[in-house]
């Protein structure tokens, strides 16, 4: 396990540690997007001390794990796209149609004295045309390559779209995309706190509003921070493994 300095990256202390994620969540340093940015990069950002943040993540870092947490950077790289899918694209393809109808009912009634709802729902539509295909080429294409990749580790793959890298490099900009989206509905809604006077509609809106943020961030940091370098690690290493071997008859494998 690493040690935490300032030079570590806020990526992978929550790699290593995914327990310390609620500490940054509270400061509001970003570990998905922002993952690569080091600790006191982040620090300076956001005007804090990175040495008594440092010491409050080894506090938190040395308690027990929740049951829940995991080590994703040793387990196989097919179950944690089998987690991802399960845990995430099926928790947001339940979560953006009723979030959407719920913005929309809340925008009827509320829309004249809060007008920023109407950008509210303009927002979290584009989030959602978006998110939608992604999740769609992540598992038709870039998760099955990953999955064939590690069960096939002594061939090397030929995919049409040739390195990993570059569906990777799609992905992360459109992670991007989404967290632009994400940080406009935070401001829009004042940091999810209800107005006052909102009915529970509203109150609830803004809770799965928040709940989506919060579950958003591990999911791309399971992606930016973990699953795809060791995707092109993966790759890399096979790669070089297989030069200078012969090849067979029939050529490379390709999916």
């Amino acid at each position: 396990m690493i040690t935490l300095t300032p030079s570590v990256t806020v990526g992978q202390a929550v790699a290593e540690r995914p327990q310390l994620s609620c500490i940054f969540e509270e400061l509001k340093i970003d570990y998905c997007c922002g993952g690569k940015r080091t600790l006191e990069e982040a620090c300076r950002e956001r005007g804090l001390d990175v040495g008594p943040l440092i010491e409050r993540l080894e506090e938190a870092g040395s308690s027990a794990a929740e049951p829940s947490d995991c080590d994703w950077t040793e387990r196989p790289l097919t179950e944690l796209c089998d987690n991802i899918v399960r845990t995430h694209h099926d928790y947001l393809r339940c979560e953006l149609p009723r979030l959407t109808a719920m913005i929309d009912k809340v925008l009827a009634a509320h829309g004249t004295t809060h007008p920023e709802l109407a950008e509210v729902r303009a927002t979290f539509a584009c989030l959602r045309a978006e998110l939608e295909p992604h999740m769609m080429k992540e598992e038709c294409v870039l998760f099955p390559s990953i999955r064939y990749l590690e069960a096939n580790g002594g061939q090397t793959a030929q995919f049409p779209f040739g390195s990993l890298a570059n569906p990777i490099r799609v992905m992360v900009s459109e992670h991007d995309h989404a967290a632009d989206a994400l940080e406009r509905l935070r401001e829009l809604t004042a940091g999810y706190v209800p107005p006052t006077g909102a009915c529970n509609t509203y109150r609830a809106m803004l809770e799965g509003l928040g709940t989506l943020e919060r579950d958003m961030h591990r999911h791309v940091h399971k992606e930016n921070s973990i699953l795809f370098p060791r995707a092109v690690q993966l790759e890399d290493r096979l790669g070089r493994l297989s030069e200078g071997e012969p090849k067979c008859r029939s050529g490379c494998s390709t999916i």
